[in-house]
């Protein structure tokens, strides 16, 4: 019995490997080859989770190049994405119609803006901003480098002077208005799991069937995790001009929540020649999806394995300590 406890042991130990394995070989890849000259096909943009939580990922860097923030005036935000030897990127792949899609929002996630500055001949993008309030702000910088596999979202805070008065999130709710339009949203995001958002835009009432192209969508969905601000940019499902999909009144989105907890949800839309942003608060939840890309089943019987000292072949199965007491905590029964 000892021997078969061991042995169911081995098979889970294997299978956490083998997953495991497979889940760094798809992040990393497989060793250079003489085929790995070959260009690499781009996955979407979304695909590789939530970003704009560090300065600095893979190679790439973002530098700010002012300072000195006031609260309520216009002043030009000047930044460059560098590469690591520190020259300035400058080829970059076109995203939605754009180079550089660069989004702004206060460490309360009040403030939102998504706007999208110019790159000048020295490698510098420059637009102007006002922040509205004093506070702590993350500029979000989502691109596609030209040599790049896939998009990159590079974060960074900047402090702007004055008295601070954080203000709490928005209670959660399914609707928004701006503008006279209200915006209904259906879908349930859970932690891990791809959802189906779908977005319903109105004005007095009447659905909005004729919603204009924006960036090449019919609408853009950007999701900001409270505590952190974890970013993610979702596009919608279709395109103008695919001959399957209507200018309103309804947008889908697939969308994936990393983890649970409090989100805030922008919605950018054009009609009638502005674009709008309808803004909601969702909270997420449900428990965390596993580490490692593990199934639930096989992280449960990991846990129990590790929490019994790993001599436990599954959840609630017996122990190899062979009646030693503490054998079991080491591992080193029997």
């Amino acid at each position: 019995m000892k021997t078969l406890t061991k042995l169911g042991a081995f098979v889970v130990a294997l299978i956490l490997v083998f997953t495991s394995a497979y889940v760094v070989g798809r992040i990393v890849g497989p060793p250079p080859t003489e085929a790995a000259a070959a260009p690499v096909a781009a996955p979407a943009a979304e695909e590789h989770g939530p970003g704009g939580l560090m300065v600095s990922e893979e190679s790439l860097t973002i530098q700010v190049l002012n300072e000195n923030w006031k609260a309520g005036e216009e002043q030009i935000l000047a930044f460059q994405i560098q590469e690591r030897e520190g020259t300035p990127l400058m080829q970059y792949k076109a995203q939605h119609d754009k180079l550089l899609h660069l989004v702004i929002a206060r460490s309360d996630l009040s403030g939102f803006q998504h706007i999208h500055p110019n790159m000048g001949a020295d490698g510098t993008w420059r637009i102007p901003v006002t922040f509205p309030e004093a506070g702590t702000y993350r500029i979000f910088a989502d691109f596609f480098p030209g040599w790049g596999i896939h998009n990159t979202t590079l974060g960074m805070d900047i402090n702007v002077a004055g008295n601070y008065a954080p203000k709490a999130l928005p209670a959660p709710s399914n609707t928004a208005t701006v503008d006279g339009y209200t915006v209904t949203l259906s879908g349930k995001l859970k932690p891990g799991a791809d959802a189906k958002l779908t977005m319903h835009v109105s004005k007095n009432g009447k659905p909005v069937t004729d919603l204009e192209p924006y960036l090449a969508a019919y609408g853009h969905l950007v999701m900001l995790r409270g505590g952190d601000m974890a970013y993610i940019h979702v596009h919608p499902d279709g395109s103008p001009g695919d001959g399957k999909t209507a200018p309103g009144p309804t947008v889908d989105f697939y969308a994936t929540a990393p983890s649970y907890g409090p989100y805030r949800l922008f919605l950018d839309f054009q009609h009638q020649g502005k674009v709008r942003t309808a803004e909601f608060t969702v909270n997420v939840e449900g428990p965390n999806p596993p580490p490692h890309g593990l199934t639930p089943e096989v992280f449960e019987q990991a846990k129990a394995i590790n929490l019994s000292g790993g001599n436990s072949a599954a959840p609630g199965g017996p122990s190899s300590g062979g009646g030693s007491t503490g054998g079991a905590t080491h591992g080193h029964g029997g």
